[in-house]
């Protein structure tokens, strides 16, 4: 049986991912044997710590993603390094005893990654709880360590775990991330423009340099190249540039109370949505620590590869959100629009609009999770928090299928006045396409 452990999971609004400070779970008591609880226990504690880290110093949701998939893969590695090759490993090409322990493996591996980012997160945003995420983190590895019977086993499993994180954080040295942005600021009708602040000072993308980052399982940052957005003279961009007009506009829209809460609970990191999901599922399907590894490490790491796909088109289209277009309608040449030049949509986002960013990673993790699950998975519902500050109802949702979230956000984010309708479902299959991608290629059954 899997043992349940006490986690405190830390409310890190989406405010927290562009600057604010959470406090880690790492100082939860570890658990006392080998079972998938330590690989889950450390899959929250990195979620809690990454997403404590300020957005311009690597915490923006892409960002966030590329950061767990380096913790994730490296604990598959560790884990899937003792004992016989079950599995292909991602990078760490060595093997340790049967019996080293799993725990101390994960536990070090996670630790490591987590330490170095956090540590040597560039400081482009103040970071005043760098310090105290960097001691909870020593707090949770001596407590991990703490559990495991000291002896030659837990040496065994300390090795692979640092030998993994070794060999993940020197395979991503140089690989783009903090790179120079790749905007190139245009004024023509269809390309973005950013809000300004109150100040005038335009409000930026705080990592803007993620579609150029090297991924991780698919070929290049543009492997899987979404359907440009529909031509601005055409039917198709009237019909969608009208739907979100009139639905996502902040005051006098049509959508219903429920939508607009829906559309503020959706506006929170897919990595703590669908991380808590696959620690549910996990539990409650008694999966082993080396099973709910690799789910963990291909889900994380779709998810990056996905961000970096999705923000390599948003700046290869650099094209307009609804709060360009609307105002200036009249030069898009369509008489089917019109423009509005008080127009403001109820959400904003710092960055591009082609693909939907949320629906690209969302659909890479359900993607993963189907695999492992199916879209109806065993023993009924999942739940998902949303850190949004005040959505205007619950923050805790129940769905029963994947298919549910997924059907839903595509609506939400036109709710939201972030997205156009085929923004939301190129987003979608950018994300099938990159999790679909990385099943086929990495992590088989050795032999297979």
């Amino acid at each position: 049986m899997v043992r349940s452990r006490s986690v405190a999971v830390v409310a890190v609004a989406v405010g927290a991912l562009l600057g604010a400070v959470g406090v880690s779970s790492a100082t939860a008591a570890p658990p006392t044997a080998t079972d998938a609880s330590e690989v889950t226990y450390w899959n929250n504690v990195a979620t809690t710590t990454l997403g404590a880290i300020p957005g311009p110093n690597g915490g923006a949701p892409p960002a966030f993603s590329i950061n767990m998939g380096m913790v994730q893969g490296a604990v598959y590695d560790a884990v899937n390094a003792i004992g016989p090759k079950q599995h292909r490993p991602y990078l760490l090409d060595r093997r340790t005893g049967a019996k080293a322990s799993v725990d101390a493996a994960v536990a070090t591996a996670a630790h490591d990654v987590l330490w170095e980012l956090v540590s040597t997160a560039p400081e482009r945003a103040p970071f005043p709880g760098r310090a105290g995420l960097l001691s909870s983190l020593s707090s949770a590895y001596s407590a991990s360590l703490g559990s495991v019977e000291n002896g030659s086993f837990r040496k065994q499993g300390v090795a692979i775990g640092h030998a993994a994180a070794a060999a993940m954080l020197d395979a991503r040295q140089g690989d783009g991330r903090f790179g120079p942005s790749p905007w190139v600021p245009n004024s023509a009708p269809g390309h973005w423009q950013p809000l300004l602040s109150p100040t005038g000072a335009p409000l930026l993308d705080p990592t803007p340099w993620a579609g150029d980052v090297r991924p991780f399982l698919i070929q290049s940052s543009s492997q899987f190249r979404s359907a440009p957005p529909p031509a601005l003279e055409s039917a198709q961009w009237a019909a969608e540039f009208n739907e979100v007009k009139a639905l996502g506009r902040a005051t006098g829209s049509t959508r219903t109370d429920e939508q607009t809460y829906i559309a503020k609970w959706w506006q929170s990191a897919p990595v703590f949505s669908w991380n808590e999901v696959a620690r549910q599922l996990i539990t409650r399907t008694e999966m082993g620590a080396a099973e709910s590894a690799r789910l963990l490490a291909l889900q994380n790491m779709s998810s990056a590869d996905a961000a970096i796909n999705c923000w390599n088109d948003k700046y290869h289209f650099d094209f307009w959100r609804p709060w360009n277009a609307v105002p200036r309608a009249g030069e898009d040449t369509n008489p089917a629009t019109e423009a509005d030049p008080a127009w403001t949509a109820l959400l904003t986002a710092p960055y591009p609009e082609w693909t939907s960013g949320h629906n690209c990673l969302d659909a890479a993790n359900t993607t993963v999770l189907r695999m492992f699950f199916g879209d109806d998975p065993v023993g009924g519902s999942f739940q998902i928090t949303s850190f949004f500050v005040n959505p205007g109802g619950p923050a805790v949702r129940t769905f029963d299928t994947f298919t549910q979230p997924l059907t839903e956000l595509i609506e939400a984010r036109i709710w939201a006045g972030l997205h156009y309708r085929s923004a939301d479902v190129a987003g979608q299959l950018l994300g099938r396409n990159v999790a679909n991608y990385g099943a086929a290629n990495y992590f088989q059954t050795v032999g297979g």
